[in-house]
């Protein structure tokens, strides 16, 4: 007998057998894992697509493509750069907004004074320019790229020949 058909009028509950519980557990759980499969077959067809993987690789170069920017600016431009000024280091330069006197922005951070350190925004705006002029340059010679197999005409269709074009020409003068 059907859990639906031991229904007990008096009481106006719906007694159901374990074997019936047992079957609309599993019909409930069936259903959730159809789901439960097209969403990881949706997911899986997303993450495979060519550009989301393409995106995942530039996100990884574009990581190690800074930590050489930041090298280069850090190891190469800035000691190029305090050279030419003096000696000034930029990642020392600040500004200190409490009291005491300070040698080195070091000092004032370990002595936890407050303090506005701009050499260091200097810096990473050095950074930001030498990345946007690498990405400018790297974007300029795909489009340079792409315009060259834009501009390639294709080849003109054959036109008459000029033995066709007489020939043409002697036709209609002898229909006339």
């Amino acid at each position: 007998m059907s859990g639906l058909q031991n229904a007990d009028c008096k009481t106006s509950r719906m007694v159901i057998s374990e074997h019936d519980k047992e079957r609309y557990v599993n019909l409930i759980l069936l259903t959730k894992s159809f789901k439960t499969m097209g969403f990881v077959k949706e997911f899986k067809e997303f993450a495979m697509k060519g550009n989301v993987m393409d995106m995942a690789v530039g996100v990884i170069i574009g990581g190690a493509f800074g930590k050489i920017v930041t090298s280069l600016v850090n190891d190469v431009l800035m000691p190029l750069i305090s050279k030419c000024t003096g000696g000034i280091s930029f990642t020392d330069l600040f500004i200190n907004l409490g009291d005491g006197d300070f040698k080195t922005l070091k000092a004032a951070q370990d002595a936890g004074a407050a303090v506005f350190a701009y050499g260091s925004f200097i810096q990473n705006i050095i950074d930001f320019l030498i990345i946007a002029l690498c990405i400018f340059l790297m974007i300029k010679g795909m489009n340079k790229l792409t315009k060259k197999k834009e501009e390639e005409p294709a080849p003109e269709p054959a036109g008459p020949t000029q033995e066709e074009l007489l020939a043409e020409i002697r036709d209609l003068l002898k229909n006339k």
